[in-house]
């Protein structure tokens, strides 16, 4: 269960003037899910697991979903009183999707993803992603880890997937999105990974988790990534 301290809206650095709201009850709906993992089906085979006969419902929902004038936003929260932001930025001529870490300790909330025409990303490899997801940490927009693995999926990338990682996701699947074959589609998201594809992660000789995506924040090798001090509390806030 979520409390009403909870729900209250959160401070995100950089976000403080845009109309965040907490839509909790879009959780509920299977629609709200297939619009939320449309960018991660690359191919017609993923998009049809998908939508199937839901296609055209799924769309006009998103229609109504991204013509709101308040920002849908989905809190996750992490260890030692790290969180996740999911926004929804509904902006007419520049809509999309930012995944957002923040502490209220820190200046800047990280922006390790972003779901939009030019993708960013991944920010989150597969062990951070669960990790998050089944912390069991209580508040937030859900504690239903099944829902918050949903929710960061889109910014999670990883071609180091471990045995399970395809039972783990249809599970969530099954329970969230009503599509007719969750195995099915667990394994074609997991081949698909999104628009930057599965990436290659590692440790640095400092403990640091970094990636080598060319569209990620957390690729060193970048020149827009995140400065050395910042990747390094990325990587230990999210860590399993």
């Amino acid at each position: 269960m979520t409390n009403a301290e909870d729900l209250r809206p959160t401070r995100i650095p950089g976000y403080e003037s845009d109309p965040l709201t907490h839509p909790t009850d879009l959780l509920d709906d299977t629609l709200f899910w297939l619009g939320h993992l449309n960018s991660c089906s690359q191919s017609e085979e993923t998009a049809e697991l998908l939508f199937g006969a839901d296609h055209d419902a799924a769309s006009a929902y998103g229609d109504r979903l991204w013509k709101h004038a308040e920002w849908p936003t989905f809190t996750v929260p992490l260890a030692d009183g790290h969180r996740f932001h999911v926004v929804y930025r509904t902006f007419e001529d520049d809509p999309g999707v930012d995944y957002l870490l923040h502490h209220p300790d820190w200046e800047h909330a990280e922006h390790l993803a972003s779901d939009e025409g030019h993708f960013m990303g991944p920010g989150l490899s597969w062990p951070e992603l669960v990790a998050a997801a089944d912390s069991g940490l209580p508040g937030g927009s859900t504690t239903d880890p099944d829902a918050r693995l949903l929710l960061l999926f889109p910014a999670f990338g990883d071609e180091d997937m471990p045995e399970g990682a395809a039972g783990r996701l249809a599970a969530a699947l099954r329970a969230r999105t009503g599509v007719d074959d969750p195995e099915a589609l667990a394994v074609a998201l997991l081949d698909d990974q999104g628009p930057c594809g599965a990436v290659a992660w590692r440790t640095t000789r400092d403990g640091v988790r970094v990636d080598e995506g060319s569209y990620s924040f957390r690729n060193p090798a970048n020149p827009f990534a995140l400065p050395p001090d910042r990747m390094a509390r990325v990587s230990a806030a999210l860590a399993p």
